[in-house]
């Protein structure tokens, strides 16, 4: 479900499509008195908690196959470098996945290798994907965070200030949807929303190539065209000295 700011009683709220780029993020609701700085507030802070849920999932997706994380100075190195410089992975002994291990060594050295089991493995995975099913949204997460403080909204290739409202904007309407992008700031305008979706844009580029096929078509059949005329014909002086000209069959 898109995470939504509702507002108590019945009143009519302005929707909010919220983008990064031209990926859809989530959808958002605030009256028109709304301040922009509450509404730029929220966005940022959905959006990176979006990111964040991603992050641990991904994480966890890890942790079902190998087993928790080691302490960075083992990680990536050999059983026989962790020996010599006689290291100990103090996290395996605090963290015992329920209901037992089932080793499964993590061929890149960052975790310890002790994976659930298989019933375990079963609880983590269905609860990554109901974490993921709420988002709806798979992002590469950590480059993509944005601070509150620097985080802005664009729409209709303006930005909306924090010490203005949302009316300001949009004007007295309370059922208008807008599409708006989140971005850091001094980032310059976002790219603006296509005039044409991709399907419509699809079959605009298949009608021009259309049309262009039948233009060479044609201009090649008038390149050839002047030969049915009577002057590119090469017996017309023989039959006009012989009088055959004209002829026709039948009655005049």
């Amino acid at each position: 479900m898109s995470p939504r700011l509702y507002v108590e009683g019945n009143q009519a709220m302005v929707k909010i499509h919220v983008k990064r780029g031209d990926d859809s993020q989530f959808l958002y609701e605030a009256t028109l008195e709304t301040p922009m700085s509450d509404i730029l507030k929220d966005c940022a802070t959905i959006y990176n908690g979006r990111l964040k849920v991603d992050r641990i999932c991904g994480e966890m997706e890890e942790l079902v196959k190998h087993g928790v994380s080691l302490p960075p100075n083992m990680q990536g190195l050999t059983d026989e470098q962790i020996e010599e410089l006689k290291l100990k992975d103090e996290w395996g002994e605090k963290c015992q996945p329920s209901g037992g291990v089932k080793f499964n060594k993590d061929t890149i050295g960052c975790r310890n290798g002790q994976a659930p089991t298989p019933k375990m493995a079963e609880v983590l995975t269905k609860t990554i994907k109901e974490a993921k099913d709420m988002i709806s949204k798979l992002v590469q997460a950590s480059l993509e965070v944005i601070d509150i403080d620097q985080a802005s909204l664009w729409w209709a290739g303006k930005e909306l200030l924090p010490n203005k409202k949302l009316g300001d904007y949009v004007g007295k309407n309370e059922k208008t949807k807008i599409v708006a992008k989140i971005q850091k700031k001094g980032h310059g305008a976002p790219s603006r929303e296509p005039v044409v979706s991709p399907e419509e844009q699809k079959n605009m580029m298949a009608y021009y190539y259309k049309k262009q096929e039948e233009m060479k078509r044609l201009e090649k059949e008038e390149d050839d065209a002047y030969m049915n005329a009577e002057w590119a014909d090469q017996h017309q002086l023989k039959r006009q000295f012989q009088g055959l000209n004209n002829i026709k069959w039948g009655p005049r």
